[in-house]
Order: C-alpha cells, then sequence, then structure tokens
C-alpha cells in the first residue's frame, strides 16, 4: 500500500494542454521502483519481438534518410554554384529517393507504434481484469473501487500512450542526434564545435524554464482537482444546498477557486507558450552563428557554401530531438510509474479456491463452531461465535449495527478466512470444499440489488446459464414478478438500463430473487432484502422470499422484526457475540435484547 500511495496522483486532463510538444510542464509522475518495473514492462514487449523489429528497422532506415538528406542537398547547392549540371539531375533524383524512403518509413512507424502499443496493453488488460475479478474480496473491500478502476483505465492508458507517442520518438531521437553529430564533424569539424554552442543554451533554457512550469501546473492541477470536487458536491447534494439556502454560498465558494485557478492558468499558460518562442530564439542564435562563422570559412576555402546551408538543416535537426527528449523522459517516467501501480494489483495473491469436497449431494446442515474473526488484526469482530443450522431449518441473525450479522454470511460463502475454529456443511469443514462449488450451491439476496446492463432473461440466466425458458418463467412466477416482466416493452427480452435504474427498487429485489430460484440453491442468504422498500412491496417481496426458502436452509439478515417473526430459529448478536436464541415468542418472554429491539421498532419506546 505504501508503494500505491508513492505513485498515485489525481488523473486529471488539464483544458488548454493541447499546444506545445507533448504537454510541456504537465506533473511527472515518478515510480518507487523503477529499474525493476521498467524490466518488468519490457516483459510485455518481449512478447511482441516481431513488430518491435519492424519498428526499429522502420526508424533505423528513418533516421539515416533524414541525415542522409542534407548532405545530398549540400551537394546539390555545390554543383549549382560550379554550374555542374550534369551531376545535379544524378543528386536530385537521389534526393527525391531519399525523401520517399522517408515518409514510407514514417508511415511504417506510425502504423507499427499504434499495433505494438494496442498489443501491449490488450495484453496487459487482459492480465490485470483476470488477477481482479479472482482477486480476494478483502483486497476489493479494502482498496478503493475508483483507484482500481483508475488503474485499469488512466495508468493502462497513459502506457499505451507513451509506447505509441514516446518510445520509437526517444529512440528516433537518440539515433538522430548521433547521426547528425557525426555528420557535421564529417562535413567541418569547426562549423560542428560552433554549433555545439547552441546546446548548451538548450540545456539550460529546457532546465529552468521547465522546474517554473512544474511548479504551476501542479498548482493548477490541484486546484482543478478542488473545483471538481466542489462542482460534484454542489450537483450530488443540490437538494439539500436548496434546503439551507446555501446557493450563495456554493457561488463564493465555486468564484473563489475558479479565480484562483485562472490566475495560476494565465501564469502557467504564459510560461508554457514561452518554451517555444525561447527555443526559437536559441535557434535562430545557432542559425546566426552557422552563417558568420560558416561565411568567413567560404571566404577562407575551408567549407562550401552547400556545406553551409546543411549545417543549418543539421543545426534544426539537433535542436528539436534534445528538446523532445526532455519531454518523453517525463512521459515515459509517468507511464513506469502508472506500470508500477497496475504491477501492484497483479502481485496480489488470488483467492484460494482449493477444495476437493462437492456438496451436490449435501443436506445443507451448517454449524460455526468457536469461530473467532477479524478483518483487522488486532480488531476483532466475532468472538468464539457458536451456531448450527438444521437442514431445511430457517434461522435469523438480528442485532443493532455492527454487531456482525454480515460477518457471519462473509464467512460462510469463504469471502474471507476465519482466525480460528470452524465452519462445516454437512460436517465437512468449508475449507475442504471446492469454492466454486460452494457458491454455486449457495444464493445471496441482497438490499442492494445488482442489475447488469442487459435483458432480463440474461440477468435472470447470471446464476445459472444452463436453465431452460421454462426453469426462467417459473422462476419468475413463484419471485411474485412475471406480470411485472411482462408488461415490459419487450419482456423477458427487455434490456435494464445500469443497475437497473429503469426498474423501481422493489421489481429489482424481485428480480434478484427470481435470480435466487433460477439457482435453485441448497443454502439461501437473505441480508436485508426488504429494507428499502414500502411496506406493500414489502408484502409482496416476503411472499417470493417465503417461497424461495421453502425446503432450503436458510439464513436471514434483518433489522425489520416483522420480517423474521415466524423463524424457526432467532439468533440474537450484539458485538460480535451471540446474547440469545430462541424463538420469536421464547425471547420476548425472556425481556432480553431481542425485547429491547422489538420495543424500539415496535412501541415506540426509548430503551
Amino acid at each position: 500500500m505504501a508503494e500505491d500511495n508513492k505513485t498515485a496522483q489525481v488523473n486529471m486532463k488539464i483544458p488548454g494542454m493541447k499546444g506545445g510538444p507533448r504537454n510541456r510542464g504537465a506533473v511527472v509522475e515518478k515510480p518507487v521502483n523503477g529499474r525493476e518495473t521498467f524490466l518488468r514492462l519490457m516483459k510485455y514487449f518481449a512478447r511482441e519481438w516481431t513488430v518491435i523489429a519492424a519498428l526499429f528497422a522502420a526508424v533505423i532506415l528513418m533516421v539515416v534518410c533524414s541525415v542522409y538528406a542534407p548532405k545530398l542537398q549540400s551537394q546539390a547547392i555545390d554543383y549549382i554554384s560550379l554550374r555542374k549540371f550534369n551531376n545535379l539531375n544524378y543528386i536530385l533524383v537521389i534526393m527525391m529517393v531519399v525523401y520517399i524512403i522517408y515518409s514510407i518509413c514514417t508511415f511504417i512507424q506510425t502504423r507499427l507504434s499504434a499495433v505494438l502499443s494496442q498489443r501491449i496493453v490488450r495484453n496487459m488488460r487482459q492480465d490485470l481484469f483476470d488477477r481482479i475479478v479472482n482477486l480476494p474480496v478483502r483486497y476489493l473491500d479494502q482498496h478503493s473501487h475508483g483507484d482500481i478502476m483508475s488503474r485499469m483505465t488512466n495508468d493502462v492508458e497513459n502506457i499505451s500512450n507513451t509506447v505509441s507517442q514516446s518510445m520509437s520518438s526517444l529512440f528516433s531521437g537518440i539515433l538522430t542526434i548521433i547521426g547528425t553529430v557525426i555528420m557535421m564533424v564529417i562535413l567541418s569539424p569547426q562549423l560542428a564545435l560552433c554549433s555545439c554552442t547552441t546546446v548548451i543554451l538548450t540545456i539550460i533554457a529546457t532546465k529552468n524554464l521547465s522546474h517554473a512550469m512544474k511548479k504551476f501546473y501542479s498548482r493548477r492541477q490541484v486546484l482543478l482537482g478542488q473545483l471538481n470536487g466542489t462542482v460534484e458536491e454542489m450537483v450530488t447534494g443540490y437538494k439539500t444546498v436548496v434546503a439551507f439556502d446555501r446557493q450563495s454560498f456554493a457561488e463564493e465558494e465555486f468564484n473563489k477557486t475558479s479565480d484562483e485557478l485562472t490566475r495560476v492558468g494565465i501564469k502557467a499558460e504564459i510560461l508554457g507558450g514561452s518554451m517555444g518562442p525561447v527555443m526559437n530564439v536559441i535557434n535562430n542564435i545557432g542559425f546566426v552563428i552557422i552563417a558568420a562563422f560558416g561565411g568567413f570559412f567560404a571566404l577562407k576555402g575551408y567549407v562550401s557554401i552547400g556545406v553551409i546551408s546543411a549545417f543549418i538543416v543539421y543545426a534544426k535537426q539537433f535542436g528539436r530531438p534534445i528538446d523532445e527528449l526532455a519531454n518523453i523522459w517525463g512521459q515515459i517516467q509517468t507511464a513506469i510509474a502508472g506500470a508500477e501501480r497496475v504491477f501492484a494489483i497483479l502481485d496480489q495473491p488470488k483467492e484460494d479456491k482449493s477444495g476437493s469436497q462437492c456438496m451436490d449431494n449435501f443436506t445443507g446442515n451448517i454449524e460455526f463452531s468457536h469461530v473467532d474473526f477479524s478483518y483487522i488484526p488486532g480488531k476483532q469482530v466475532l468472538y468464539d461465535f457458536n451456531l448450527k443450522v438444521r437442514a431445511g431449518q430457517k434461522v435469523a441473525l438480528v442485532g443493532s449495527t455492527g454487531s456482525g450479522k454480515t460477518t457471519v454470511v462473509n464467512l460462510l460463502m469463504r469471502f474471507y478466512d476465519i482466525d480460528n475454529g470452524s465452519i462445516t456443511i454437512d460436517g465437512v469443514n468449508i475449507k475442504d470444499i471446492d469454492c466454486e462449488n460452494l457458491r454455486k450451491n449457495t444464493a445471496i439476496v441482497l438490499q442492494d440489488t445488482v442489475l447488469f446492463a442487459d435483458t432480463v432473461k440474461n440477468n435472470l440466466l447470471y446464476s445459472r446459464q444452463d436453465a431452460s425458458d421454462s426453469e426462467i418463467t417459473d422462476a419468475a412466477s413463484k419471485a411474485n414478478c412475471h406480470n411485472m416482466i411482462m408488461h415490459l416493452p419487450e419482456g423477458y427480452n427487455t434490456t435494464l438500463s445500469k443497475d437497473g435504474q429503469n426498474l423501481s427498487q422493489g421489481q429489482r429485489q424481485l428480480l434478484s430473487i427470481a435470480r435466487a430460484f433460477v439457482a435453485s440453491p441448497k443454502i439461501l442468504i437473505l441480508d436485508e432484502a426488504t429494507s428499502s422498500v414500502d411496506t406493500r412491496t414489502e408484502k409482496r417481496i416476503q411472499d417470493a422470499m417465503t417461497n424461495l426458502m421453502k425446503n432450503r436452509t436458510s439464513l436471514i439478515i434483518a433489522h425489520r422484526l416483522s420480517t423474521i417473526q415466524d423463524a424457526d430459529l432467532i439468533v440474537v448478536m450484539d458485538h460480535g457475540r451471540v446474547v440469545e436464541t430462541g424463538t420469536h415468542e421464547s425471547l420476548l418472554a425472556s425481556h432480553g435484547k431481542y425485547y429491547e429491539l422489538y420495543m424500539t421498532q415496535f412501541a415506540g419506546k426509548t430503551i
């Protein structure tokens, strides 16, 4: 987690940063262990070695053409000045061939870079998604879902952009600098030495301006994050803002942050926009130096006019890669930091689903024996928890919030491993039962229903893919939602919106019960399944759940005690311990904890 936090940054697109070479001045994320991460990232490149080999071949040929072309131009100018027109045609043809080859190689480089980046990102996303869907529930509970999604999207996208835009540019830039220096030295060592003076000016200007820009761009990102947060809070909590007449306060806070963002943004844009003119001034100084010294050397007979023209082109070719390499390096650092965050998830161990036993012939007798459990070491949640549930029995778990009711379900489903004790089904420890088989024979109906953006039929099939149409219809009928489904525009083929938002809460709950029916489980878990619906809808859901619980071992978690009065056994929990067990009538008669809960709900009594 420490490493994750060091590389975590606000991933935000800043308006106005399209201009300039590769978003100059953007905040650079630095990896904690860059070398190890880079070597690991190279393993993904190794899978695509044929594409990389072709890409590098195209880049090398492209650089050779770009370096050789000015020399040909120099020769052409010299032939013109010497009036050797017979040789001129030959040089012009070669120049045309060189430029055509250069253009073809540029196209190939662009295409291969795109292919390479998308293949690498595809492989990385597949590995990452495979790991995420097989992570223990504990990891997903303890980590921000937004952060995990950001690694799948933003971080992987940063890697993709770097591969497609920067890797070949880095390689070609280095080769261009080397090739240009060699050609300049070959043509005229004296002019080559004079040209190098501008390199010092370029390095000094780039370093100082980049430092100043980083300061203002960092501040702008922070302010933009604050501004977005203010807008999000105002929009999501708009009714509260209006109800308390706080519109003017919200507007004042927004304008305060917006004005500061404007001031910082102006300074950042001025600095960002000044880099190009400063580099142009330095390049022009280089041209003046070449023109002055070149003219002097030409008069002395050291160089020809064509060499001077070639040096002007080489000076431009020499300065551009230096400027770009500074920005590319920052992009590569950000990409490696993103890769480090991706690898942090890939390094997480997969969920332990081991077990050889099968539940297909089990009856459903459940026993918790002396179970201790803590989500965080040192903060125990369950203390010496004991519970026996006979096959076909309906057992309700009640208690105040935080008493450990849902934890019992998490342990039964093997979402978490217990610290001490044992949990058995028909006498077999659940650790010895195949995890997928255990969950296949267990169905959960939660308070917060989860429906997918798919047809009603496919949502019901989610619990058992091989269910027939008749089984689906029968399950929906028993769940009291068949008529509701038939009134939808396309019946069972109606496509639901995300999370089933085009249905009411009660309709979504009935569909989740129907999905549990389709699963035909041996063990049923109902977790606050009616807590967020009205009384009339609750009656329909309650009837559907009664049908679902017939001849099944059922665990019910409920705050509404009216829904569990007919339970075979009620287990009252408090601070991770079982404090009472019995039927509804016997627990009321004992005037204990259950009696207090019941009186608080139905008699309005404050205990």
